[in-house]
């Protein structure tokens, strides 16, 4: 394809992925025509692929699972995996193999053969797409095709530079009734916001990063920290003299609400939270804190001390230009329900004290 990187291509796909219609990526002069399993049904199937000829894509996190992926590719768990098509191979038993949920209801019949990926750069792209609309990395490909988008267009979709401040208004909260609420609007419509607290006084803010969790934040959960932690975080800054809390619209760790949902169903069955993202199919954390960086840097904020556990946050924030002086830790006490979430973040995710 030619041109500048378009956006708006990109957010077409990701409605069109949502909708069930398929949508073709190209770049290069290759292309491939994409089928997502989550939003297709077996008649909009048999109308993509009529010969029964269309491999099934995957990631190589998810094909591990499946005993369908070597070591190498499996050590890049949302990379691609094509895996052949075969007589027994239809909708139900793709579907059956995209969602690991079912992995306990339907025993899967075979055998299934893992080939070559056929075109990996635009593969792997397809997998983050799927990502981007809160689907289950897996569709039925096949080559050619006029391209909808490119991968370009996914990468200009998410890129910070292009977060803008839309509003600003005063905000009294629980916790911190001298505040201000600043929305931020991305290139494919996403939005964020930050909750500045109290009077700049030309000191390093404390800031927060906090993403959004509907089920700590809003219900209550008692399976994470995060409704806690935001609560207290407020607090902590409104007591600090000023600062600023900024929430990241990208729940469950970047994968969408109900991929956040599918894995606690894992979870259920004795999985902890990384391993349930990576046996669907996603990065193990799959936010990108460069938006955060952005959001700083348009709020006049170069100089910060973050309240984190995260040091993946800190070295995020000063690789996009934010100097992060201090870092102060953000703990608080765990509950029958969480113990072994705050375990597994601080044992194989690196959070510290």
């Amino acid at each position: 394809m030619t041109g500048s990187a378009d956006p708006r291509a990109a957010a077409r796909a990701v409605d069109a992925f949502r909708r069930g219609w398929p949508v073709t990526i190209g770049d290069d002069g290759a292309a491939l025509c994409a089928y997502a399993i989550e939003t297709g049904d077996p008649a909009g199937f048999e109308l993509f692929d009529p010969q029964a000829h269309a491999p099934l894509l995957l990631s190589a996190g998810r094909a591990a699972t499946l005993k369908l992926a070597n070591q190498a590719a499996a050590a890049t768990p949302e990379g691609p995996v094509q895996v052949a098509r075969s007589p027994w191979l239809d909708f139900a038993m793709g579907t059956a193999l995209a969602d690991p949920r079912l992995d306990l209801e339907t025993p899967l019949k075979g055998p299934f053969r893992a080939e070559p990926v056929s075109e990996p750069a635009l593969g792997a792209a397809l997998l983050n797409l799927a990502r981007i609309a809160g689907l289950l990395p897996a569709f039925f490909v096949r080559p050619g095709g006029t391209p909808d988008f490119a991968p370009a267009d996914i990468d200009a979709l998410e890129a910070p530079g292009r977060l803008t401040i839309a509003v600003r208004a005063r905000l009294p909260v629980a916790g911190a009734e001298h505040a201000e609420v600043v929305a931020f609007r991305g290139a494919g419509g996403d939005e964020h916001v930050a909750l500045t607290i109290g009077t700049p006084d030309g000191s390093p803010p404390l800031v927060r990063l906090h993403s959004e969790c509907l089920t700590g934040d809003v219900l209550g959960s008692l399976k994470c920290d995060c409704g806690p932690q935001l609560n207290a975080a407020i607090e902590r800054i409104a007591g600090s003299g000023w600062g600023i809390l900024l929430y990241l619209r990208q729940e469950g760790r970047g994968i969408g609400l109900i991929n956040k949902l599918r894995a606690y169903s894992l979870q259920d069955q004795g999985f902890d939270t990384v391993d349930a993202n990576t046996r669907l199919g996603f990065a193990v954390d799959a936010r990108d804190f460069g938006i955060a960086a952005r959001m700083l840097e348009l709020l006049g904020q170069r100089s910060i001390r973050l309240l984190t556990n995260n040091p993946a946050k800190v070295d995020t924030l000063r690789a996009h230009g934010i100097d992060v002086i201090e870092r102060i830790a953000h703990q608080l006490p765990a509950n029958p329900h969480n113990e072994r979430y705050l375990a597994t973040k601080r044992d194989r995710t690196g959070h510290q004290l």
